[in-house]
């Protein structure tokens, strides 16, 4: 078969292991403006489990929490905290993939497995990745319920449609994980041998790097270039990258972060402050040399830097981006919200400016 058997769809949905379902599904609604769509636990007969589907644009988030001490993911909560467990594939056909990728060496999690409730089937299997990271690949072609059996439509008066913040998120651009010092090449080559990705870009540390640390970064695309995984791995410096930071408080390689898409960056990135959502800064003198290496754009200066938007260029257009400080208080995952007026980069530009603002948190937090 072909590199492209696989037949990757798109991200169907990004699942996190939290340690209060609950209150986690309240923070993104009412954070970064997902509706909260459906619910599993025990009052859906699901009894080792609570779980969350949030949508917003195409974005679907799943939040579950572990109900008793055996289930299998309760200890990964002491080790990693709150993270995602599942980048769920939508694929053509899932027993296909899912034997298409353990012959070309993939570990094996759930073999193909079928749901089946008055809504139709649920296809789906695992495969594992970097760290305690999987791929599911899913299939609901022939499924017509709210996200799969065992979830159940939310009573909409739980979390009213009146006082939802919507903040204008379409997509996921890119996930990004972060691996150990000399395995970004090795997990580079397990996405292109095992899923059929190829690789976009490269940088290295002479693009990322700073006084005080370096990383080095691939990123592989996939899914006819609908999914996109930047892989980090930190490089030798002066002090502590941000990447090992991330490995020793997550207890390994991750999901870094989340980037999102919206069609107007100022208006997301102003609803998401007015949402009490923390951001990264970088010196206001990043702003004085943007016009002269920009060049003319759409959106007003003044305003980008009162809210501390970056810019890029490439060949093609440009792109506004904005991070996130991390979400939970261990300095492990966070979001980028970003903006393509063409651009199809990943911000190179802007690394000196980001990385140095992200070296300031960690020397507050005094890990740097």
């Amino acid at each position: 078969m072909t590199k492209d058997a696989i037949n990757i769809r798109r991200i169907d949905h990004v699942r996190f292991i939290v340690g209060n379902a609950r209150q986690s599904a309240y923070f993104y609604r009412n954070a970064f403006g997902f509706d909260v769509v459906a619910y599993a636990g025990l009052e859906t007969k699901i009894k080792h489990e609570a779980g969350y589907v949030l949508r917003q644009g195409e974005i679907t988030f799943v939040l579950m929490s572990p109900l008793r001490s055996e289930h299998p993911d309760y200890e990964r909560l002491t080790k990693h905290g709150d993270g995602v467990i599942d980048i769920a594939l939508e694929v053509e056909n899932v027993e296909t993939a899912y034997a298409e990728a353990t012959k070309r060496g993939a570990t094996g999690l759930s073999p193909p497995t079928l749901l089946e409730d008055e809504h139709g089937v649920y296809e789906y299997a695992a495969i594992k990745t970097y760290g305690d990271t999987q791929h599911s690949f899913v299939n609901r072609d022939r499924y017509r319920g709210v996200f799969s059996p065992g979830f159940k439509p939310l009573d909409p008066g739980r979390y009213s449609a009146s006082t939802a913040r919507p903040a204008g998120l379409l997509t996921i651009d890119h996930i990004v994980g972060n691996v150990e010092e000399g395995r970004m090449n090795d997990w580079v080559k397990f996405y292109q041998n095992v899923l059929g990705f190829t690789q976009l870009v490269s940088f290295d540390d002479k693009d990322i790097s700073t006084e005080y640390s370096a990383l080095m970064s691939k990123v592989v695309q996939g899914g006819r270039g609908r999914v996109k995984f930047p892989i980090n791995e930190p490089a030798k410096a002066r002090r502590r990258s941000q990447i090992e930071e991330y490995i020793d408080f997550y207890g390994g390689p991750g999901v870094q972060h989340i980037a999102m898409t919206t069609n107007s960056i100022v208006k997301t990135v102003r609803a998401l402050r007015h949402n009490d959502v923390s951001f990264l800064r970088v010196p206001a003198s990043y702003y004085d040399l943007l016009p002269e290496r920009i060049g003319p754009i759409h959106e007003d200066m003044n305003e980008l830097a009162e809210l501390g938007i970056l810019v890029d260029k490439d060949d093609e257009g440009y792109m506004l981006q904005i991070f996130t400080k991390p979400v939970q208080d261990r300095p492990t995952l966070f979001f980028e919200i970003i903006e393509r007026q063409g651009s199809r980069s990943f911000g190179k530009g802007n690394f000196k400016a980001l990385f140095e603002a992200i070296e300031r948190e960690q020397d507050r937090r005094g890990t740097l």
